[in-house]
């Protein structure tokens, strides 16, 4: 049986003691040139390119499909997408022509722009805030709409105001102004100008992003009533009339962050009506340039690929196809992808692997020196609820109320907006769907849903580095045992810890327990905020926005330890080739985050990523884990010693 490692990676130059994440993958890193079109590339990228080809194989074969079957559909959304003769002979004319409804709406001053930003949000288009329908956490058992702040087109409020973003900020405007030249809007430059005083104002209102994650400050529920006394004179009635929505639906909403609804209709009412026609005329522009003509298409990536991610080059025609379609119709090629791509017999092998990590946490839970026994028995029953989504959904999702043609992108990507938008609203009132998945079966990445106590692991996720069927145990342990590790923790983490078993958000926790809890979670944060990555000198991650992840990954990479010992059921683990199981675990658990990325993406992901850099995902987390000194007989004389008593466990 095979190790499952890259043995001639490892780079024997540099002990695993001092940096097991190049140790593993310093070689690589050195060797590997980041592809043109892409921001950052690794384990993860490299299998999402193998699942982008395979649904390019599907897609090419759907185009062939019987007429009005689902995967017809399917074939004709990739083929209008590829039809770049039509689109650059239908030109900016729908763009246009959307557009002209702004300005016709300017002279009818705050109402009418109220109507036309309606009408353009269920189009598509992101307004003032963002919607969406999800299981109440006071109650989960029904729907309720949710709103969060919104309106920006940079990734976080901190781009408006903290000076080591001005150049970024600077070069935005200069990018609307270009994007309102190619619309032939008059003026360009002061357009751009009065969009960027707009977004500013509106930034000036926004929660940070580490306070937005706090599950109980964001979780407002509020009457219809509270509602239209927060946004003051900006006309409800009038805008959810325009969107479609039932005030009904609106009867209660939860309101993420109270406070930026007040701040943004405020801003609304105080500016200008030609500043927010411009800044809803931005927000058309770059909702839809990526289905434009080809210089509209370029001149988006400028920015939003180059300057903000470092992205040299626009991915290939084909490859946006292939993520437009899935962004319409994913479940429709996922339906198609697993029947090629997942045999059974992963599955099986994963149903094993999540049922003995469960086994794990619950013999970690039950020895918990630091929990008193009342909030382990809650604990506990809350691990008893956890539901595993393996591979695919039990039941698909149903696109035939979608209309597409094959020879009209722009009808298609309107007509994808609108049904998902009605799809989501037509949850309310509905009986909940716990068979709802919210990743494709071809996405390569897993996640836990604290309302519905889940953890879902996709197809696409279980291959190698990860997960692989015929390799030894612990390599399998240390990579995707340790990721199911991971979203099985978010149950248990800063945040996730605030749901029971049935994803309501209530406190089942001993002030005793919550505090030890913290103290061990407090300990973490001081650990991550002093790390700064090796090649972004000075620049620190964030330990209180990263501190849900890092619980994951901590809990995930000890419970996968003791997982992979308890399925050895008292056998001495094997070396195979010349490695320990804990060597072959963690240096498994090292090659699974191998990374490199551009400067400019490590930057824009070290301010608004929740995840820690893989670096740091690899060494900081293992340094925490006794075991981990073990397997490579780690010293106080390596740099990644850390005292024992300075090793936070938590699960």
């Amino acid at each position: 049986m095979s190790s499952g490692i890259e043995l001639d990676e490892r780079d024997p130059a540099i002990h695993p003691g001092d940096d097991l994440y190049r140790h593993m993958n310093g070689r690589w890193l050195e060797r590997s040139e980041i592809p043109a079109d892409k921001s950052r590339y690794g384990a993860f990228t490299v299998l999402a390119e193998e699942a982008e080809k395979a649904v390019l194989a599907i897609i090419e074969r759907a185009k062939n499909a019987p007429s009005g079957s689902e995967a017809k559909k399917v074939g004709d959304l990739y083929k209008s997408f590829m039809d770049e003769e039509r689109i650059e002979e239908v030109g900016l004319r729908p763009l246009q022509e959307l557009m002209a409804r702004i300005e016709k709406a300017r002279p009818g001053g705050h109402h009418e722009l109220v109507a036309v930003l309606g009408d353009i949000e269920r189009a598509g288009v992101e307004g003032l805030w963002r919607l969406f329908v999800d299981n109440d956490p006071g109650n989960p058992e029904r729907y309720v709409m949710f709103v969060e702040q919104g309106g920006l087109s940079l990734p976080d409020e901190s781009y408006y105001r903290k000076p080591e973003h001005a150049r970024i900020l600077g070069a935005l405007e200069v990018h609307i102004a270009r994007m309102f030249t190619l619309a032939e809007l008059s003026n360009p430059k002061e357009r751009a100008a009065r969009v960027i005083e707009v977004e500013t104002r509106i930034a000036s209102g926004h929660w940070d992003n580490v306070k937005s994650r706090d599950a109980e400050a964001t979780y407002n529920m509020w009457s219809s009533k509270q509602l239209e006394e927060a946004l003051g004179d900006f006309d409800l009635e009038l805008w959810l009339s325009r969107t479609g929505i039932p005030h009904s639906s609106v009867a209660e909403i939860v309101v993420r962050q109270p406070s930026f609804l007040e701040s943004v209709a405020q801003t609304w009412m105080s500016s200008s009506p030609e500043a927010l026609a411009d800044w809803m005329s931005w927000h058309t522009m770059t909702a839809f340039a990526p289905y434009l003509t080809r210089e509209v298409v370029h001149a988006h990536f400028d920015f939003f690929g180059t300057t903000l991610s470092g992205t040299p080059e626009l991915r290939a025609r084909w490859k946006r196809g292939v993520s437009f379609v899935e962004s319409v119709m994913g479940e429709a090629v996922g339906k198609l992808y697993v029947e090629e791509h997942f045999p059974s017999e992963a599955k099986h092998q994963m149903d094993e692997l999540v049922a003995m990590l469960l086994r794990a946490y619950r013999e970690s839970i039950t020895g918990l020196s630091w929990m008193g026994p009342e909030t382990k028995e809650k604990a506990l029953e809350k691990l008893e609820t956890f539901r595993p989504k393996i591979g695919y959904p039990v039941v698909w999702r149903d696109y035939s109320s979608l209309s597409v043609s094959p020879g009209d992108l722009w009808a298609n990507v309107i007509a994808g907006n609108e049904c998902e938008f009605s799809r989501e609203l037509g949850k309310i009132g509905s009986p909940l769907d716990r068979d709802e998945w919210f990743m494709t079966p071809q996405t390569v990445n897993a996640y836990y849903n604290p309302g519905f106590n889940e953890i879902v692991f996709p197809a696409a996720i279980l291959q190698y580095p990860f997960f692989d069927p015929a390799r030894d145990a612990a390599s399998n342990y240390g990579a995707i045992g340790a990721v199911i590790g991971h979203e099985i923790g978010h149950g248990f983490d800063d945040q996730g810890s605030r749901f029971d078993g049935a994803g309501r958000l209530t406190n089942w926790w001993t002030d005793q327990d919550r505090a030890a809890f913290e103290e061990r979670t407090t300990s973490l944060i001081t650990q991550f905020s002093g790390l700064a990555p090796r090649d972004l000198p000075g620049h620190f991650v964030n330990g209180e926005l990263t501190i849900g992840e890092n619980i994951g990954d901590l809990g995930g990479l000890a419970i996968a330890w003791k997982a992979y010992l308890m399925s050895l059921e008292g056998s001495e683990p094997p070396v195979i080739d010349g490695l320990t199981a804990g060597q072959r675990f963690f240096l498994s658990w090292a090659q699974s985050w191998k990374l490199a990325a551009r400067e400019e993406e490590a930057l824009r992901l070290l301010q608004i990523d929740p995840h820690s850099p893989p670096e740091f995902r690899c060494n900081q987390i293992a340094r925490n884990v006794d075991v981990y000194y073990e397997a490579f007989d780690v010293t106080p004389d390596h740099e990644l010693w850390l005292a024992p008593e300075h090793r936070v466990t938590i699960w």
